[in-house]
């Protein structure tokens, strides 16, 4: 399948007043998950340009140290989803729990940076980034263009990075997955 770069949003559709946030449904935690998803698939050009961006500066301060750590990040992330592929309660808990799954892959990044060297590097080149995506995403509400490319997205129409990461974290909506197996048989 071809991956398709997401289109980079326009700063007023990312960034608008402040009638376009809104604190998230604590006690719904489904409803603030499939939020965050939405956000993240729609605007994950604007996120990954907000990273870059973030990462270079640190990256120009510290480059061996932000490139140790950022091999570190990449490698635990893997091994916990290669882990919760294989392991049940892995799988559950990363399903479930999201959040929960990505505290622990940031938490053991941490622990292993903090043994190898510079944890400063660690927080303002990696977590920072990783943090100004999850508040911009759980606080930014959706609008009816950002539902319908999500669901072009879930329906397989087009596969972009964010959706392999979200895949691997298993946090697309299953209904959607569901059309889309059903659409992917039918086209057989």
């Amino acid at each position: 399948m071809e991956v398709q770069v997401a289109p980079l949003r326009a700063w007023d559709d990312f960034f608008p007043g402040s009638d376009r946030f809104a604190l998230p449904d604590l006690k719904d935690i489904s409803k603030w998950n499939n939020r965050v998803v939405s956000n993240l698939l729609y605007y994950q050009t604007n996120y990954l340009m907000v990273a870059a961006a973030l990462i270079s500066i640190v990256g120009f301060l510290s480059p061996l140290n932000m490139l140790i750590g950022g091999t570190v990040v990449v490698l635990v992330f893997l091994g916990f989803v290669w882990m919760s592929h294989n392991k049940d309660i892995l799988r559950k808990l990363k399903k479930q729990y999201p959040t929960t799954f990505v505290v622990a892959i940031m938490l053991s990044s941490y622990f292993l940076i903090s043994y190898l060297g510079d944890v400063m590097v660690f927080m303002f080149g990696i977590t920072l980034p990783l943090l100004l995506m999850f508040v911009h995403a759980s606080l930014r509400l959706r609008n009816i263009q950002n539902k319908l490319q999500n669901k072009m997205e879930g329906i397989g129409l087009k596969k972009t990075p964010m959706g392999f990461i979200l895949d691997a974290l298993e946090q697309q909506e299953d209904s959607i997955n569901k059309l889309a197996e059903y659409i992917s048989k039918v086209k057989e």
